[in-house]
């Protein structure tokens, strides 16, 4: 594992896709297994710098790299070892927890952001950050929290909130994403790209508009009727395959022979 080095920030005019995306921090994890899964996680969603605080011994041939998939290729080896005087000093941390307090009355575990509020905030933070999970059965002690920066908790069911170390984190760096892949920069397909263009989408009201007179649909109903439509396809985000086979529908049924 290499040492930790000094993390360094970007001019404050660039943008959040500039800046330095967050390091992940584990403590005192106590299997391989789970430190394999999160950064299996990161690889997933772009995050590349994994901190560890008293980590288990991380065999090669063991659970940790069997679990990582391609991350066992950079980001396990290159994971970088510390302690969490040192994580505490030169980052600014985010702890993860499922336990809040319900007000202010104590800060140790409150006011917390959640995931989805973190990606929209961190981009503006110019410091290196750090995004903390704690062990697999108590989370972060109360002393530690007591040194993290700000708190960061999943919202799950009130009757069983408690997630296992590895789903909490990669549903925490699913939601901060967008710190570090491109809106291109995954395996799906541009929505925008396939979206039907507005002549054919007109095209399509027009033949709703036939239609509808075809059937003697009642004078006074056909613009709400249209309306309704209109926003219902506007919903839908019709592709241009689509806009076209209901073009097709809509001319059959429009053009039908009379019924003698």
């Amino acid at each position: 594992m290499t040492e930790p080095t000094e993390a360094t920030t970007d001019d404050p005019n660039a943008t959040a896709a500039d800046r330095t995306p967050p390091s992940v921090a584990i403590v005192d994890a106590k299997t391989p297994g789970n430190v394999g899964t999160i950064a299996r996680a990161m690889k997933n969603f772009g995050f590349e710098d994994l901190l560890l605080v008293d980590p288990p011994e991380l065999d090669p041939d063991g659970e940790a790299y069997g679990f990582a998939g391609q991350a066992r290729e950079d980001i396990l080896p290159n994971a970088t070892e510390l302690s969490f005087d040192e994580l505490a000093e030169s980052y600014h941390t985010i702890g993860c927890t499922a336990v809040t307090n319900e007000d202010d009355r104590s800060h140790m575990r409150y006011p917390y952001s959640t995931p989805a509020d973190l990606a929209e905030r961190l981009p503006t933070v110019e410091a290196p950050t750090a995004v903390v999970f704690g062990r697999e059965r108590v989370g972060l002690t109360n002393e530690e929290l007591a040194r993290i920066d700000e708190i960061c908790a999943i919202p799950a069911s009130e009757d069983y909130p408690v997630l296992n170390l590895g789903q909490a984190a990669t549903v925490t760096l699913y939601e901060l994403r967008t710190l570090t892949l491109p809106a291109d920069g995954t395996q799906l397909p541009d929505l925008e790209r396939t979206r039907a263009p507005e002549p054919t989408l007109d095209r399509l009201y027009d033949q709703w508009g036939a239609l509808l007179e075809e059937l003697n649909h009642p004078d006074e109903k056909r613009d709400k009727t249209m309306r309704m439509l209109r926003r219902v396809f506007g919903r839908a985000d019709l592709t241009e395959r689509e806009a076209n086979t209901l073009l097709g529908v809509l001319r059959r049924a429009t053009e039908r022979p009379a019924e003698d």
